[in-house]
């Protein structure tokens, strides 16, 4: 049990939760990329990605292991989105801050997308079978030039309206 839910059924919430968070992240990723804020997108968005975090915890194993640390990180930044788009409503630096972090917290989430795939999916893991082969380093490295490259046009190119 987790939380009073079983513990097969809070695992597929967290997974649903981040499946929600990982799509809601690249519509959010759209209007950043158009210079559009999404109201809607962007609280489901946050509101599922920070659930993700928090739903990683109490799933076992348990200590500080790199999934907790991935989910910790995570935190941090969303509690910078959040602060930079709700409190400081994106005036200033805190546009490309709120930029930055709303696009490391997707990033984060896929990056955390690609490891259970090479894990879980057949043909994947035959790849990459320890995780360390060129297949999945390769997946990996593509996965962040992309968000970099959708960083620095979304930094140039969103100024959504006062």
């Amino acid at each position: 049990m987790t939380w009073g839910i079983p513990t097969d059924t809070f695992l597929e919430i967290h997974v649903a939760l981040s499946l929600i968070g990982i799509v809601s992240g690249l519509v959010v990723l759209y209007g950043l990329l158009t210079g559009h804020a999404l109201g809607g997108w962007t609280a489901l968005f946050l509101g599922t990605t920070i659930l993700t975090s928090v739903t990683g915890f109490p799933l076992p194993p348990f200590g500080l292991d790199p999934p907790r640390v991935v989910g910790i990180i995570s935190l941090v930044l969303l509690a910078a989105a959040v602060a930079a788009h709700s409190i400081f409503h994106l005036g200033g630096a805190w546009r490309w801050i709120y930029v930055v972090t709303a696009l490391m917290a997707p990033y984060l989430n896929c990056f955390v997308g690609v490891i259970q795939a090479f894990g879980k999916i057949p043909a994947l893991h035959a790849l990459a079978p320890t995780g360390s082969e060129p297949p999945f380093l390769v997946a990996q490295i593509a996965l962040l030039g992309l968000f970099l490259v959708f960083g620095f046009v979304s930094v140039r190119k969103f100024h959504p309206a006062a």
